[in-house]
Order: C-alpha cells, then sequence, then structure tokens
C-alpha cells in the first residue's frame, strides 16, 4: 500500500511541475515577444500570457515539441539492439557489416546479356 501512495504522489509530482514548466514558458515567451518583436517588426503588437500560451501550443504543433528526443530509438530499443549484437558471433557480426555497408549504395545490376 505504501508503495502506491509513493507512486500516486510521484505521478501527481511530476503533473504539477509539467504545468508549472509551461506556465514558466508561457511568461518567457511573452516577456521575450514583448521586448523583442515591437522595436524588431514595425506594427507587431504586444501579446499577454494566455497568447503567449496558445503560441507555446502553436509551436508545438508545428514543429513537434520541447523536447531534444522522440526522432530516435528509445532506450529500450538500444538496449535490445545492444542486447542482440552481445548475443552474435564473429561472422554474424562480419556479415551485418558488409550488409550494412550496402544500404546507401545503389544496387549493382548485372546486365542481361542477350543470347
Amino acid at each position: 500500500m505504501r508503495k502506491e501512495m509513493s507512486f500516486k504522489k510521484m505521478k501527481l509530482l511530476k503533473g504539477l511541475m509539467i504545468l508549472a514548466g509551461a506556465a514558466v514558458m508561457g511568461a518567457m515567451v511573452m516577456g521575450l515577444w514583448n521586448w523583442i518583436m515591437p522595436s524588431l517588426i514595425t506594427g507587431a503588437m504586444t501579446i499577454d500570457y494566455w497568447r503567449a500560451l496558445g503560441l507555446l501550443v502553436l509551436c508545438r504543433i508545428l514543429f513537434g515539441g520541447f523536447r531534444g528526443h522522440g526522432h530516435g530509438p528509445s532506450w529500450q530499443e538500444k538496449r535490445e539492439h545492444w542486447q542482440r549484437w552481445q548475443a552474435m558471433t564473429a561472422e554474424e557480426r562480419e556479415q551485418f557489416h558488409k550488409q550494412r555497408a550496402n544500404w546507401c549504395r545503389p544496387q549493382k545490376t548485372e546486365e542481361k546479356q542477350d543470347d
């Protein structure tokens, strides 16, 4: 029972940290926008806090997020690849390297000779 409570507390704490981070990022976007954009672009208006949060959401939709990962393999996938590599024999590793060398090269096709 005690372990469940600590897990729930950690989830709640993580949620609160995400909300606090979003609030701080919204304030940063608002401050930077209001400091830079009106002086940089003639006619640019200042924005309020909620528009800054909306701008963050728009960036998330258009550019895919604020985190640096997501395009590469996860740590579980990396671990699985490493385990498979460790289980290979030297001959299997050499064969893998030969196959990998040809991945980005165009395949050589043998020209058919007409008889």
